[in-house]
């Protein structure tokens, strides 16, 4: 080995280094991830070099509109905040096969469409063919985007850059995204590790980063999460990148809720509901149609909530059912709903509302597989259980809104009127709401302070 060089060693998982080979990682604890890494003497001054930062009075910098590239996907617009922002860096995370390719084929054409424009698409892990036929497919307008397949981040920005204008400022021929499918098999030759690995994702995601700061340039890039969230990548991204957005799956039907974690041009409250198709992805303009049947007969333990995500309401089915403990202990079940909530309530039933569930297994369910955690689903959950035990039926075209307290108060809930309007105008007859000043025209309000109330005189 020459003398200009020093030998380390470093994790592969996570990158710490080591002067001497050891079995185990003192950093993250994995076992026989060292590997020998070759330094040269000349790399280690370059990085002891070190030139002073510019420093930049706040006051003397101009103020600029945020401009938005909206791709008129309405679902798609609402959880980013109302369209992309050129120079963010996006990343679209989800399981393998869950649809993030068919969303980006169709964000990258309703972008084009929309003459913003052009637009770079990179794969590594398909062929030109097999992205042109998926456009295609989707019935996307495949002029104005252009097509890298190279894996390589120090041959791709290059290109990227080669393909920008001189002048920027012309909105004909500029270029205003880049699409990386996907992060994972993206690699950077100055990290020493193969690809895939967390710091080559590192790495070439602060690359992209870069080049979206610097060249005003929106890039979207799309990764793979495992069962646990974090091996492959996207969680150790989330810090760098300005937002992040989670595509999901409904279990046993073929819609896609696509949420944002991070988002720092936005809420990340929103929920954008999609169906998947033959023709991709269809927006669902209406939840509460999908997470309600009508057609279903009314039967003790159902009762219809209003939830909020971000700033949309839609109605939720809540089911209850509960039945005799065959064992000692009764057990507690939910599924879409929060299990520590549901003892909390059951808890409360019992104390405040005296209805003795201490001898009664109790089994939640929010219909269409939804999974929910607002407050205001409370009063809804309480009245499911009771009219299930109590075997009473709740009227199908009754909406239940409230937030139930440890002392079987009945609490407001923020957005009421919204919710009520929501009920309203899918023919709703009437609204059990806490005691507040509000009213409908189409809607009988009955108000109520106390949970035993409740059960004693609506069921």
């Amino acid at each position: 080995m020459p003398k200009s060089q020093k030998t380390i060693y470093e994790c592969s998982k996570c990158g710490a280094q080591s002067s001497k080979w050891i079995g185990r990682c003192l950093e993250c604890g994995s076992w026989g991830t060292l590997s020998e890494q070759f330094v040269g003497e000349s790399q280690e001054k370059k990085k002891n070099i070190s030139v002073s930062a510019k420093i930049v009075n706040l006051e003397e910098i101009k103020s600029q509109n945020l401009t938005r590239m909206a791709t008129g996907i309405n679902e798609l617009d609402r959880v980013v905040g109302g369209g992309v922002v050129p120079g963010s860096l996006l990343l679209l995370a989800g399981e393998p096969g869950i649809g993030k390719s068919t969303l980006l084929a169709q964000m990258t054409d309703a972008i084009n469409k929309k003459k913003y424009g052009n637009i770079i698409y990179i794969s590594g892990e398909e062929s030109p063919v097999q992205v042109k036929d998926r456009l295609e497919r989707l019935r996307c307008d495949i002029k104005g985007v252009q097509f890298i397949s190279e894996t390589d981040v120090e041959k791709i920005i290059p290109a990227i850059l080669d393909n920008k204008p001189a002048d920027v400022k012309a909105m004909a021929g500029k270029l205003v995204l880049v699409v990386v499918d996907s992060i994972q098999t993206m690699y950077s030759s100055e990290v020493l590790s193969e690809a895939g690995g967390i710091n080559q994702i590192r790495a070439c995601t602060i690359k992209f980063l870069e080049l979206a700061k610097e060249n005003n340039i929106a890039v979207i890039l799309t990764g793979h999460i495992t069962k646990d969230g974090s091996a492959a990548g996207p969680k150790s991204l989330e810090h760098i990148v300005d937002a992040v957005l989670y595509l999901e799956s409904q279990t046993g039907h073929d819609y896609r809720m696509l949420r944002a974690s991070k988002n720092r041009f936005g809420s990340i409250d929103e929920l954008g509901v999609f169906e998947m198709t033959g023709q991709g992805f269809k927006e669902v303009s209406n939840p509460s149609a999908v997470f309600l049947d009508d057609k279903i007969q009314a039967i003790s333990g159902s009762v219809v909530g209003v939830i909020m995500e971000g700033t949309r309401p839609f109605l939720v089915e809540v089911q209850a059912l509960v039945t005799k403990t065959v064992f000692g202990y009764p057990q507690r079940k939910s599924s879409g709903f929060d299990l520590n909530r549901l003892q909390v309530l059951t808890s409360v039933l019992t104390k405040r509302a005296n209805i003795n569930l201490t001898n009664q297994d109790v089994i939640i369910n929010i219909a269409g597989g939804l999974k929910v955690s607002d407050p205001s689903l409370d009063l809804a959950v309480c009245l499911a259980i009771s009219s299930s035990l109590l075997n009473q039926v709740v009227d199908r075209k009754t909406v239940v809104i409230g937030e139930v307290g440890l002392g079987g108060e009945i609490r407001k809930v923020g957005k009421l009127k919204e919710r009520l309007r929501e009920a309203e105008k899918l023919g709703f007859k009437t609204a059990l709401i806490p005691d507040t000043a509000i009213s409908c025209k189409n809607l009988q309000i009955i108000k109520q302070k106390k949970l035993d109330e409740i059960v004693r005189n609506f069921l």
